[in-house]
């Protein structure tokens, strides 16, 4: 099924994106300010914040930066003022991207962006030009030794999320975007961090590469990402377990 390959390919990724953090700790920060402005401080009374401090625990941030952070964004000191900003287009072999980003200067990201399409022959297009093939979900991952299939099942629905996937590599919880908080901290209490959160857009339909078209997909997904502006990818890919294991070697 897709989802199941798709989960597989989003943790062969994940594997690779592990192996380069030079980055990960100027994008965790920023998603702490922005929680912090939009909301309360006090990560108890912010669901963002609550989330973007795990996710931050989880990278082995140290509770002096993460409290810096905040302290930055709602004090005088935080002059920083980023916004969300979304692009779409299509990458290398008509793939579908969607590409989500925090910054302070929307016409140097979006150059950025365009040049990296570009490069890698692809097509930076229109908002919505392409959101319309994916769906917006809530996602919560543990790994498999965390829980069996049918406990995590059982703390998932009961917790309000819509489904579980499970297979040997782990665990992934979806939810609604109104009910992903909710959720996420209802796991939380019962199994921990988990190894990753967040809101996402899952495709409807992928696409199938071949090892030469992900190479060159993958290629352009990880020039996006070493931009400190971009928060995240996403794209309507499909590959062999296999390929995806040997690309993100």
């Amino acid at each position: 099924m897709a989802g199941h390959s798709q989960f597989k390919n989003i943790m062969h990724r994940k594997g690779a994106q592990d192996a380069k953090r030079a980055r990960i700790f100027a994008k965790l920060i920023r998603e702490i300010t922005v929680s912090a402005k939009e909301g309360l401080p006090d990560p108890a009374a912010n669901p963002r914040l609550r989330a973007a401090i795990g996710a931050a625990l989880k990278q082995n941030m140290t509770r002096d930066a993460i409290d810096r952070a905040i302290k930055k964004a709602s004090g005088a000191g935080g002059q920083e003022n980023y916004e969300a900003v979304r692009y779409e287009g299509y990458g290398p072999a008509g793939v579908a991207v969607i590409v989500e980003a925090l910054t302070d200067n929307r016409n140097r990201t979006a150059s950025v962006v365009r040049a990296a399409f570009n490069k890698a022959g692809g097509a930076l297009g229109e908002t919505n030009s392409v959101s319309f093939m994916f769906s917006r979900l809530g996602a919560v991952r543990y790994p498999a030794a965390v829980a069996d299939a049918d406990t995590m099942l059982e703390a998932a629905i009961e917790a309000g999320a819509d489904e579980v996937v499970s297979d040997e590599t782990g665990h992934e919880v979806q939810t609604t975007i109104e009910n992903f908080f909710a959720v996420r901290d209802a796991l939380v209490q019962r199994f921990g961090e988990p190894a990753e959160a967040g809101i996402e857009w899952r495709p409807n339909t992928t696409v199938a590469l071949d090892e030469d078209k992900a190479a060159a997909l993958l290629k352009l997904i990880d020039t996006l990402e070493d931009d400190d502006d971009v928060q995240n990818v996403y794209a309507n890919f499909e590959v062999a377990e296999d390929v995806m294991a040997k690309l993100s070697a």
